[in-house]
C-alpha cells in the first residue's frame, strides 16, 4: 500500500492517532500499576504489623525479617490513638531519596512520579504513607526500595505496548475496510465516470447518475452530472450552431456576390430621367449596401479565427481622422437625417503600436454603431474620438450622444447574434471589435450607456505580453 494514495494516508494516520490515544491510556495504566503496588505493599505490612500486636509478644529476629520480607518492606509504622509506633523494622540499605503519600494523590501527579521512577535506573529507598484498611488505625507507613517496583512497571508497560500495537494494527486495517468500502470505493466509481465521460463528452449515456449513500457524495455527484449535462449540451449545441455558421458563411457569400450586382445597378437608377426614381434611389442603394455589410461582417466572424496582428507604429490622429471622414461622407448620403458632428481629441504626435487595418475596424465598428443610434433619432448628435497615454498602455475612448444601448444589448454586449444595439442589428460589429483587440492582447470596455449616450474605452498595452517573437520582430 503506498502512501501516495488515499487509502495508504488514512491507514497511516489511523495508525498513528491510535497509537497517540493507547499512549494517553498507557501512562494512567501504569500509574495505577505503580498505585495499587505501593498499596499492596501496604496491605501486606498492615497483616503483618497485625500479626504481631495480635501476640502482645516480641517475635524472633529471623521471623520478623521473613515478615518484612513477605511484605516487601524495610519496616512499619503504625499511627494509632494519635500514637506514632514503629511495629516492625530492619536496617534500611540507604538514605530515604523520597516520601509518597497515597491518601489523597492527584491522578497527574501520579503519572508523573511513575514516569520519573521508570526513567531513574538506581534502587532508592522510599517511604509510602497510606491509610490502613478496615480502620485499623490512622495511618501506616513503610520504606521499600524502587527496584521491584520499576521492574514490574516495566514489565506491565511492554505488554501493554504489545497489546496497544495489536489493537492499533486491527482498528487500523478494519477502519482502513471500512473507508474503502464507504469513501474510496464511491469516489473511484466518480473518477472512472469522469474519465469515460472526458472520452465522449458528447454521449449522454456517460453522464454519471448519481446513487451514493452518503450525503457529501450525493451533493458531489449530482453536481457533476449537472455540470456533464451542461457540457453535453453545450457541445450539441456549438455543434450545430458550427454546421449553421458553415451554411450562413456559403449563403452569405453567395448573397454578397448578387447583392453587389444589385448596387451596381441602383447606383444607375440615380440619373433616371423619372424624379421618383432618382429620390428612390439613394433609400434602394443605402439599402443593398448595409446588406452588402452584413453579409461581409458575417464572413469575417464566420472565421475560425482573424489573423495574428501585425504591428507597427503610426500616427493615431490620421488613422481617426481617416474613419470619421468615412463615416461623415456615409452620414451625409441620410436623406432626412440632422447632422452629426465629428470630432477628435487626439494629440497630433501620438503613435500606438498596433495592426493599422485592425485598428481601423474596431473604430470604425463603433464609430458606425454611434452614428446608425445617432440617425435613428432623428436628432442632431455628436461622435468624438478621443486617447492618450501612460506608462503601461494607450487608450482610445469612442463616445456619442445618442440614446444608449438597450438594455438587452448590455446584457448581451459583445456576444454575437444576441442582440443589437439597433433594431434589425446583429451585435457582429462589437463582438468582432473586442475579438480584434484581444488579438493585441488588449480590452475593450464599456464606460457607460444611458440616455445622455454611450461610451467605449479601448485598452491597447505597451508591453508585447503574449505576441509571438514573429510579430514582435515585425514591430522592429
Amino acid at each position: 500500500m503506498s502512501l501516495n494514495t488515499l487509502s495508504g494516508r488514512f491507514a497511516l494516520i489511523t495508525g498513528i492517532f491510535v497509537l497517540l490515544a493507547e499512549l494517553l491510556i498507557l501512562l494512567p495504566s501504569i500509574a495505577n500499576y505503580r498505585l495499587d503496588f505501593l498499596e499492596s505493599r501496604l496491605e501486606r505490612a498492615q497483616i503483618a504489623s497485625l500479626a504481631l500486636l495480635a501476640t502482645d509478644e516480641s517475635l524472633a529476629t529471623d521471623l520478623e525479617s521473613e515478615l518484612l520480607e513477605n511484605a516487601g518492606v524495610f519496616n512499619v509504622v503504625l499511627r494509632r490513638n494519635d500514637v506514632r509506633q514503629l511495629v516492625l523494622s530492619s536496617p534500611i540499605p540507604g538514605p530515604i531519596s523520597a516520601t509518597y503519600d497515597l491518601r489523597d494523590q492527584p491522578l497527574w501527579t501520579s503519572v508523573r512520579d511513575a514516569i520519573a521512577q521508570i526513567a531513574d535506573p538506581r534502587n532508592q529507598v522510599i517511604r509510602v504513607i497510606g491509610a490502613p484498611v478496615n480502620q485499623a488505625g490512622q495511618l501506616i507507613e513503610i520504606t521499600t526500595d524502587t527496584q521491584r517496583l520499576r521492574t514490574g512497571m516495566i514489565d506491565y508497560g511492554l505488554r501493554m505496548l504489545v497489546i496497544s500495537a495489536a489493537f492499533s494494527i486491527l482498528t487500523a486495517v478494519f477502519l482502513n475496510l471500512a473507508a474503502q468500502r464507504l469513501l474510496l470505493v464511491p469516489i473511484r466509481r466518480v473518477i472512472s465516470h469522469m474519465t469515460a465521460y472526458a472520452a465522449s463528452p458528447e454521449d449522454a449515456r456517460a453522464i454519471i447518475t448519481p446513487n451514493a449513500r452518503l450525503a457529501e457524495l450525493n451533493e458531489a455527484e449530482t453536481a457533476l452530472a449537472a455540470m456533464q449535462r451542461t457540457v453535453t449540451s453545450s457541445l450539441k449545441q456549438k455543434d450545430r450552431l458550427a454546421q449553421l455558421g458553415q451554411a450562413v458563411a456559403r449563403i452569405s457569400h453567395d448573397l454578397r456576390n448578387i447583392l453587389t450586382t444589385a448596387q451596381i445597378f441602383a447606383d444607375r437608377l440615380e440619373t433616371s430621367a423619372d424624379p421618383a426614381v432618382r429620390r428612390a434611389a439613394p433609400k434602394l442603394v443605402n439599402s443593398i449596401s448595409r446588406a452588402v455589410n452584413l453579409c461581409e461582417t458575417t464572413l469575417a466572424f464566420g472565421k475560425a479565427e482573424e489573423p495574428a496582428p501585425s504591428l507597427s507604429r503610426f500616427n493615431l490622429l490620421a488613422l481617426a481622422t481617416e474613419v470619421t471622414e468615412g463615416e461623415s461622407m456615409s452620414s451625409d448620403r441620410q436623406d432626412g437625417a440632422e447632422p452629426i458632428e465629428f470630432l477628435t481629441d487626439i494629440p497630433p504626435s501620438l503613435t500606438v503600436r498596433a495592426d493599422r487595418d485592425q485598428l481601423f475596424r474596431v473604430l470604425s465598428n463603433l464609430v458606425r454603431n454611434a452614428r446608425q443610434a445617432i440617425e435613428a433619432t432623428r436628432q442632431p448628435g455628436t461622435i468624438e474620438i478621443g486617447a492618450g497615454e501612460d506608462e503601461s498602455e494607450w487608450w482610445i475612448r469612442i463616445g456619442d450622444t445618442g440614446p444608449g444601448l438597450p438594455k438587452k444589448a448590455r446584457d448581451f454586449l459583445f456576444q454575437p447574434f444576441s442582440g443589437g444595439s439597433r433594431k434589425g442589428g446583429t451585435g457582429l460589429g462589437l463582438a468582432i471589435a473586442a475579438d480584434l483587440v484581444r488579438n493585441h492582447g488588449g480590452r475593450l470596455e464599456l464606460l457607460r450607456s444611458d440616455e445622455d449616450g454611450t461610451q467605449f474605452i479601448l485598452h491597447l498595452p505597451r508591453e508585447l505580453a503574449g505576441i509571438s517573437p514573429q510579430e514582435e520582430a515585425a514591430t522592429t
